[in-house]
């Protein structure tokens, strides 16, 4: 049965202006994606065997060109849209850090990081400027690989600190292992950048360490 030819109420369009986004599931959420089926599947048919297929809706949004564009029913152009409503997400929550207040609006700056950084295969190293009120300026993603004092020199996130004229900065690094622990080249490097960036007086207010679920604060870990 065509969805048109579906009950009103579990229509994913439908529901969704009568519930709101939230009540939908993954599957009705993507189906509104895909717009349409393909022969023999409709839209929230196709939307759950691609989620089955995937692994997840989340495997599916992160998946590279190539992966994805080999899934059923998808191809460059469903690419490119998704990649374009992807960054106006990002855009979205960038925005609402600007203006507003990044520090004390905590978990806007967490979310903001994780959808930044959650995705990378490799380890990276950001930083998040911000003014002297503490709002968003920028945010750079400075160093890619390892974490450890090899490779996060310190010099460099006080020139880009300086850069940008920032009055405070939050750093911040993924572990692709998706665990969210700080380890203790973490806390060394922090440790360094801190002491580096007093001697031109600007604040690191946080460390945030992104995991695949899971977010830490070394500063709500008490290790600045």
């Amino acid at each position: 049965m065509a969805i048109k030819d579906w009950p009103a109420d579990d229509r994913p369009r439908e529901k969704l202006l009568l519930s709101g986004a939230k009540a939908l599931s993954d599957a009705e959420l993507l189906a509104i994606f895909l717009r349409t089926g393909v022969k023999g599947f409709s839209a929230v048919d196709l939307a759950r065997k691609l989620i089955h297929e995937f692994g997840s809706l989340r495997q599916l949004l992160e998946a590279d060109q190539q992966q994805f564009c080999e899934g059923h029913g998808l191809g460059q152009a469903k690419y490119v849209q998704l990649q374009a409503v992807l960054e106006m997400g990002r855009r979205h929550l960038e925005s609402s850090l600007k203006h507003g207040d990044a520090f004390t609006d905590a978990d806007n700056t967490m979310r903001y990081i994780k959808q930044r950084l959650r995705a990378y295969p490799h380890e990276v190293f950001a930083c998040l400027y911000l003014d002297n009120q503490h709002r968003f300026l920028y945010f750079d993603e400075l160093f890619r690989g390892t974490i450890d004092g090899a490779s996060v020199y310190p010099r460099e996130v006080v020139k880009a600190a300086l850069k940008h004229n920032a009055a405070a900065i939050i750093l911040a690094h993924n572990h692709p292992s998706g665990v969210a622990e700080p380890s203790q080249a973490d806390i060394h490097i922090t440790k360094r950048i801190k002491s580096a960036l007093d001697l031109v007086d600007i604040r690191v207010l946080d460390h945030i360490i992104v995991g695949d679920a899971d977010v830490t604060s070394l500063t709500q870990r008490g290790c600045i």
